[in-house]
């Protein structure tokens, strides 16, 4: 049987933008043509897509790093350089993307839109941007920006209405089973479902869910015991909890106690998860002997919490329909699944040392070029006042024009930064 992999870090890098072109207009009869360069084309950005055939994050097991291609680099002609393809990586729907240093969430993959999770670096100017009436021939051209770098975690929540918790073999795959369209496996021994099942429920028209029947949960889950926390997190978004209790006594444990221990690795888990409204159906009464006292002790524990009570025979089906209609009717009157907000905030790029960058003189045009200088006029809205005054205040800081001014610039001169050029003044 193939793993179920609900967890996965990865590392994407958009494309990086082309060069610009260095070239001169070539023609009979044209005695001096003039700078014609191309632009370079825009990086690749690696896009997330949601696909609904995908139900695990299996893919991403053994591929830990996506790349975009890279803009192609400008030709003379005033050709510009073609784009790199958009990289799509298919998510479930339901994965929640996390930034791995912070594990704050970037964006939950569970509608229809698309996300840009790294974007594609833009793609240099060619020479024939940086002609003027006084520079009529440049003999120089910019780089294409580096497309950004992103290491994530992918982590799939499944978006289901209800979750099926309960001890192992107490029945939560038969009652998935026969009262929705799927087809777990089923067998008279512990952890037989290996990764959770996804069904969905006809009540009548117009009425319908999705429920979970969540793995095996047992004493100590919530620190990783058994099928542990790699399968807690499924019922995360789920809106009802269905607690399945085996009164039968057949696998020697009691019903009260199951129920408590249960409840309990919910807590621990998650406090806001155990607070969730929650039915109790107790499963396998058509195996109860005579005896027993073990179904009223529990309905008697259970109304004491004050929650909704139900007998049931999922493997006779008996009583299913009723707690399908009270499960219905519970929903209709609970907000709809949740779905995660944003939480992560990029830090802005601050300046490094002047030392770092790479100054270069063409005529009265002064390039400058550096990695801390990349991120940084990445982040810069430049339409921004607010965000132009945080850039110059960076320059500043850095020392880049005490730099230049040792190194000659006058003022009048162009200072070009990637695709930004400014007049320089004192």
């Amino acid at each position: 049987m193939a793993a179920f992999i609900d967890k996965a870090q990865i590392t994407v890098k958009a494309g990086s933008g082309g060069g610009g072109a260095v070239a001169f207009r070539r023609e009979k009869y044209v005695a001096a043509g003039g700078p014609d360069g191309g632009d370079g084309g825009r990086g690749g950005s690696v896009v997330l897509r949601v696909d609904d055939n995908l139900s695990t994050l299996m893919d991403f097991r053994y591929k830990r790093s996506y790349s975009a291609p890279s803009g192609m680099n400008g030709e003379g002609g005033h050709r510009k350089g073609k784009s790199g393809e958009d990289l799509i990586i298919r998510v479930p729907r339901g994965t929640v993307v996390r930034d791995r240093e912070t594990n704050e969430i970037i964006v939950d993959m569970s509608g229809q839109e698309d996300f840009v999770l790294a974007k594609g670096g833009r793609g240099g100017w060619g020479n024939s941007h940086f002609a003027t009436p006084t520079r009529q021939v440049p003999r120089f051209a910019k780089a294409g920006l580096p497309g950004e770098k992103r290491d994530i975690v992918l982590e799939l929540k499944l978006l289901a209405d209800v979750g099926l918790v309960g001890f192992p073999n107490v029945g939560k795959s038969t009652l998935l089973s026969v009262t929705s369209n799927a087809r777990p496996k089923i067998a008279n021994y512990h952890f037989t479902t290996l990764y959770p099942n996804l069904g969905v429920i006809y009540v009548e028209e117009g009425v319908s869910f999705v429920m979970a029947d969540i793995p095996g949960i047992i004493e100590g889950a919530a620190e990783g015991a058994g099928l542990g926390h790699d399968f807690l997190r499924h019922i995360d978004r789920c809106r009802l909890i269905v607690h399945i209790v085996d009164v039968s006594g057949s696998e020697g444990r009691d019903p009260v106690e199951d129920f408590e221990k249960i409840n309990e690795e919910l807590r621990q888990w998650s406090p806001e998860l155990a607070a969730r409204p929650m039915l109790v159906a107790a499963n396998k009464t058509d195996l109860l002997p005579p005896e027993s006292d073990n179904l009223e002790r529990l309905r008697a524990h259970v109304s004491r919490l004050g929650c909704p009570f139900y007998e049931i025979s999922a493997a006779t089906t008996g009583g299913t329909r009723e707690l399908m209609r009270a499960v219905a009717g519970k929903l209709s009157q609970l907000p709809p699944v949740t779905v995660y907000e944003p939480e992560y905030v990029k830090p802005l790029a601050e300046a490094g040392g002047v030392e770092e960058l790479k100054i270069e003189r063409f005529e009265d045009v002064w390039c400058v070029s550096g990695a801390w200088l990349e991120r940084l006029i990445a982040d810069v809205n430049f339409a921004d006042y607010e965000s132009r005054m945080y850039f110059d205040r960076q320059l500043r800081r850095s020392g880049l024009f005490d730099r230049l001014e040792e190194l000659g610039i006058e003022e009048g001169d162009t200072v070009s930064i990637y695709d930004l050029e400014f007049t320089y003044e004192r």
